[in-house]
Parts: C-alpha cells; structure tokens; sequence
C-alpha cells in the first residue's frame, strides 16, 4: 500500500488556519468535503465523530504528528487529508509536545483489513525521521505532495 492510494491530493492544507486540535479537524475534514471525497458524509457531522473518537484516546502520536481516524459509513474505501502548520497544535501527545502534521483518516465501516493496511503504511512512513521532517518543512502544497510521491518510490524499490 501507498499513500498515494488513500491520500486526497485536494485535501492536502499547507497551512492549517484553525489553532486547536478540533478546529483542525473540521478544517480537514471540510477539505475533504470540498474535494468531494466524504461520499454521503457531512463535514461537521465527520468532524464531530473523529473528536468524539478523540476525546477516547487522544492520536497524537508523538514527534509533531497526529493521526485522527474514524471508521465512517460516509466513505467506501479509506481516504485522508493531510494537513501541515508551522505554529505546532495542542493535541494532547503521548510526548506532550506540539503537533505540526495531521493526518486524518477515514476509514469504511466493515473493512478492518483495509484500514490496518493504510495505518500500517502511515505509521511505516512516520517512522522515517526524514519523512517526518519533510512534512513539517513543507510550505506548500506541491511541496507535501513531493513528500508523499517520494515516500511511494521508496516504498516501491524496497
């Protein structure tokens, strides 16, 4: 799996404007919406469900990175934003510092594999410290794509 295969390229957002962890994933899930990628699903009504799914567990995993997801009948196969700030967001991390990407995820409701194959390939790529900084440098939104196609060659050679 690549991120190619389940990153919205119009959901991409260079420079989040919202400054909490709920604004934020409105914004991203409204550029879903915009991008029409959220199937019968509502802006707002995604949003609300990702920060309830929040507010169990927070998903800042540590090291400037964020990875809200929610299982959604609005969506058929996964999808996700990504979206970068410079500022750093609150996001109640397991290393208690600030967030600068987020990645949210939507995932179908009823296909656990599909959803563990696109973590698994996030979480996989978060781990290379370069990745990570790339996308936290990234001004733009070509910039973030370069990130993502990258990440795929590499995945592709190895």
């Amino acid at each position: 799996m690549r991120f190619s295969d389940f990153v919205c390229f119009d959901a991409i957002v260079a420079g989040l404007e919202a400054e909490d962890r709920d604004g934020v994933i409105l914004e991203l899930a409204g550029a879903l919406g915009r991008a029409g990628a959220l199937g019968s699903g509502k802006p707002d009504e995604i949003a609300r469900a990702v920060i309830k799914r929040e507010e169990e567990a927070s998903t800042g995993m540590g090291k400037g990175v964020a990875v809200p997801h929610v299982k959604t009948s609005a969506v058929k196969e996964a999808v996700a934003a990504i979206g970068c700030c410079g500022g750093g967001i609150d996001f109640s991390s397991l290393d208690k510092q600030p967030v600068y990407t987020v990645i949210l995820l939507l995932s179908p409701i009823g296909n656990a594999d599909a959803h563990l194959q696109v973590m698994e390939c996030i979480f996989r790529n978060l781990q290379n410290e370069d990745f990570r900084r790339f996308l936290r440098q990234a001004q733009t939104v070509e910039q973030i794509k370069e990130t993502i196609m990258e990440a795929d060659a590499d995945a592709s050679a190895n």
